[in-house]
């Protein structure tokens, strides 16, 4: 059991499963967060479909993943770092590494994680935290007014894209470099999951991106 976790293969295989957790974590989030693009109520709704019992035990599972993902990504670097020098991407086709994000997994995941801690302070602290504490669901903060008052100053806004960006160019590679892990690694289906990989991200940052954007403007009443 133990060389499942310390083994090299091993290691990939944690990373490649818990990146999936955040991706289908990612999937979920955007879509509750979208709902804010059709109308207040429907955010609501999606808000208090969030706090159903199947979707409470879900969520801390999808969110372990995600936190896996991260101490297994630092330790890599670091043992990478220890074993390799500054070569800390070495693959064994170096065609795999010819980009940006490829080369800078760790950057990107940096400042993923960076402002995630900033995210958190604005709403899992101010809905999740409170349900746990046992906080009735009438007196929770309103997920609509919440989302209003984060994304009504500019400078939060700004720093939001930022993050949707970075985790843009974080999910493009590791989407599907986590498939590639996992077996799906010939040369008909590397091409098609890096498409899909790219699809996938954009359509997950570019709902973030509007649900930002559109709050913001109508927070400021730029728009109704």
């Amino acid at each position: 059991m133990a060389n499942i976790f310390t083994s090299s293969i091993g290691k990939k295989l944690i990373m490649s499963v818990t990146g999936l957790f955040l991706i289908i974590f990612l999937l979920l989030h955007a879509t509750i967060n979208g709902l804010s693009l059709i109308s207040a109520d429907a955010f609501r709704a999606g808000c208090d479909f969030m706090a159903l019992p199947i979707i409470t035990v879900m969520v801390p599972v999808l969110a372990a993943g995600f936190i896996i993902h991260i101490i297994y990504a630092l330790y890599l670097s670091w043992t990478n770092y220890r074993a390799r020098g500054t070569n800390r991407y070495a693959v064994a086709n170096k065609s795999q590494a010819d980009n940006w994000a490829a080369k800078n997994m760790l950057v990107l995941g940096i400042v993923v994680l960076g402002i995630l801690a900033f995210h958190l302070t604005h709403f899992w602290a101010d809905m999740q935290l409170q349900q746990f504490k046992g906080v009735p669901h009438d007196q929770l903060a309103d997920p609509y007014g919440l989302l209003l008052t984060t994304f009504g100053t500019w400078w939060v806004t700004v720093l939001y894209i930022v993050w949707f960006v970075a985790l843009w160019m974080h999910l493009t590679h590791g989407f599907w470099s986590a498939f590639h892990t996992l077996g799906w690694n010939n040369n008909i289906w590397i091409g098609r999951l890096k498409v899909i990989s790219y699809i996938v991200a954009t359509i997950i940052c570019l709902v973030f991106v509007a649900v930002a954007v559109v709050s913001c403007l109508k927070a400021n009443a730029i728009i109704m």
